[in-house]
């Protein structure tokens, strides 16, 4: 009997060796490696399920992969009230975001708005285990857009001119535009706007520019960057009261999983990143039907990043 048991004791405890040797290993994408080790670490990096956030995870996986660090892909996760849990939990520990809104997310009704405002705010609200690395000088902002026939019937040219016919129109977005302050919320309370309705649709994209092109809705949350803006002869209505704050690109790291290797690589990725670059790289896939992976490839190399 104490042989049996004794037995049983070498036995785990040699388990629990060969578990702490593996740490970090490539079945454990969160094991080992802190600021300044790595080794055979693994780095999950994530996107929003739209077609820009892919694009910039793939940016940012390859950025990485160039460095010889092992990466997993999660894309498409879905919106920030989804992914946002899971980069704070650390079972994604690279993120491209958006300053302004992970602000909202962090410390809804800060008045923040300019860049500096913004990623100061957010180094003091963030919880210790994330962290924001630099901020590209791209951005990218919702906006309220209307067609070009609505803006040139209403004279609109900001998002205050709405005041008067807000009432009779539907504004389109996605769901979660319905319960942000940049969105619905901050509308009406910085800008007094209460509209018909809201109807729910996809997240900037192909069916938030089919809905508005048709008049299913006068007024829709679309993004900056879209090329279908341009495309369709829109208008995207001035902002002056800063509903829509700064935008500008950032990684989100959850830092403990995150070595200096890696961190050099993404502040590379934002140091070249530009609003124009986010516009043609949009277009290509938009337009071109080209691959994230193949234009977040071409752009690195442009780079000089790979």
């Amino acid at each position: 009997m104490i042989r049996i048991i004794r037995g049983a004791a070498l036995t785990l405890a040699a388990a629990l060796a060969l578990s702490a040797c593996g740490g970090g290993g490539d079945d454990d994408p969160l094991g080992g490696g802190g600021a300044g080790g790595g080794g055979s670490q693994t780095l999950v990096v994530g996107s929003a399920d739209f077609p820009e956030s892919e694009l910039l995870g793939e940016i940012y996986a390859q950025a990485l992969e160039a460095k010889d660090i092992k990466v997993e892909r999660k894309f498409k996760i879905g919106a920030r009230e989804v992914y946002y849990g899971q980069v704070a939990g650390g079972s994604i520990q690279v993120f491209p975001e958006y300053n302004g809104a992970l602000l909202e997310r962090v410390d809804q009704g800060n008045k923040a708005s300019t860049t500096q405002e913004v990623d100061a705010a957010l180094k003091e609200k963030l919880p210790p285990e994330l962290e924001i690395l630099n901020a590209s000088q791209a951005e990218d902002k919702d906006a309220l857009v209307v067609t070009g026939d609505t803006a040139r019937k209403h004279s609109l040219k900001t998002i205050a001119d709405l005041k008067d016919v807000a009432g009779d129109m539907v504004v389109g977005g996605p769901p979660e535009f319905k319960t942000r302050r940049q969105g619905m919320v901050g509308l009406q309370e910085v800008y007094g706007l209460k509209f018909k309705q809201f109807k729910s649709l996809d997240t900037a994209g192909p069916i938030t520019v089919s809905n508005l092109s048709k008049g299913q809705v006068q007024a829709a949350n679309l993004f900056t960057t879209d090329p279908a803006i341009a495309k369709n002869g829109f208008v995207a209505l001035e902002d002056p009261e800063n509903v829509f704050g700064a935008q500008n690109v950032v990684p989100l790291v959850y830092k403990s999983k995150v070595n200096e290797t890696a961190r050099a690589a993404l502040n590379a990725v934002s140091a070249k990143l530009t609003t124009a670059d986010l516009l043609a790289m949009n277009g290509q896939m938009a337009e071109q039907k080209l691959d994230p992976e193949d234009v977040a490839q071409e752009w690195l190399k442009k780079q000089g990043l790979i």
